[in-house]
């Protein structure tokens, strides 16, 4: 298990391998579709300095209010596929070393991985209460009125919250990997029938 503090240098995130398991503790940003196409077509300043050798959690929380402040109540990764048109232009024009969450994601993404010293993780699905754990506070929450909770930016200060690289900056890619053994394995079940 290695760790990770945020924000992370690139020499670090370069010596990530696919299947290294990870915890990761620091502050990072939750971005879902709505963030994703503001942080490409504005500058989001408000949230640049987080990025800078940070990490996105393709996340949309369940959060409760206590008193002036917030508290995650579940934190699961959502489908991060939806984020691939986005992605690659965050990654490069915010200095994002990591982005988490679920069914990885393409080949624009890998290559901005590989380009710019970057990380995809994933995140384990259906564990967003545990998950929610590893969340220590909510820093702040930017685009809350405009996108909604699930959709909103929420700064999240985590601790040794767990995932796995998927997706290194080496252009290897475990999701393509177990598509090509899947896709051989199906052709060598068909062929048999």
């Amino acid at each position: 298990m290695k760790k990770i503090n945020l924000p992370a240098g690139e020499e670090e995130i370069r010596a990530l391998k696919v299947g290294d398991e990870v915890l990761i503790s620091g502050v990072m940003i939750t971005a879902r579709d709505a963030a994703h196409k503001y942080m490409v077509e504005q500058e989001a300043g408000e949230v640049s300095q987080v990025l800078r050798g940070g990490m996105i959690y393709h996340c949309g929380p369940v959060v409760a209010r206590d008193g002036d402040s917030w508290r995650f109540v579940a934190a699961g990764p959502t489908t991060s596929k939806r984020e691939e048109p986005y992605q690659a232009e965050v990654i490069e024009r915010y200095g994002v070393r990591g982005v988490i969450g679920k069914g990885g994601m393409g080949p624009r993404t890998l290559e901005a991985c590989r380009r710019h010293g970057a990380v995809y993780l994933h995140a384990i699905g259906g564990l967003a209460v545990i998950l929610a754990r590893a969340v220590r506070r909510v820093v702040e929450v930017h685009k809350l009125e405009e996108f909604g909770v699930p959709e909103a930016m929420w700064v999240i200060e985590v601790e040794d919250f767990p995932a796995v690289v998927t997706m290194d900056s080496h252009g290897q890619s475990l999701h393509t990997e177990v598509l090509a053994r899947s896709q051989q394995r199906a052709r060598e079940i068909l062929a048999t029938l």
